[in-house]
């Protein structure tokens, strides 16, 4: 069975990066682009809203922004 990307071009997310020591900090994030799988894992081109770079995240870092 095929993994396929969950999320669309366009839709809003929350990214929650993961740093050394265990802290998480969450950021909000546009989908720019859908990317090939890397090790079965959906990736993503996204951009934060709080940054001027986008950024290649795979999937399970990324879940839907509550408003």
């Amino acid at each position: 069975m095929a993994t396929t990307h969950k999320f669309k071009v366009g839709q809003n997310l929350r990214l929650v990066a993961r740093r050394m020591g265990g802290t998480e900090q969450a950021q909000l994030c546009k989908v720019v682009r859908l990317l090939p799988l890397e090790d079965g894992q959906p990736q993503y081109r996204v951009k934060c809203d709080n940054e001027n770079v986008e950024r290649v995240v795979k999937e399970f870092s990324l879940s839907r922004r509550d408003f």
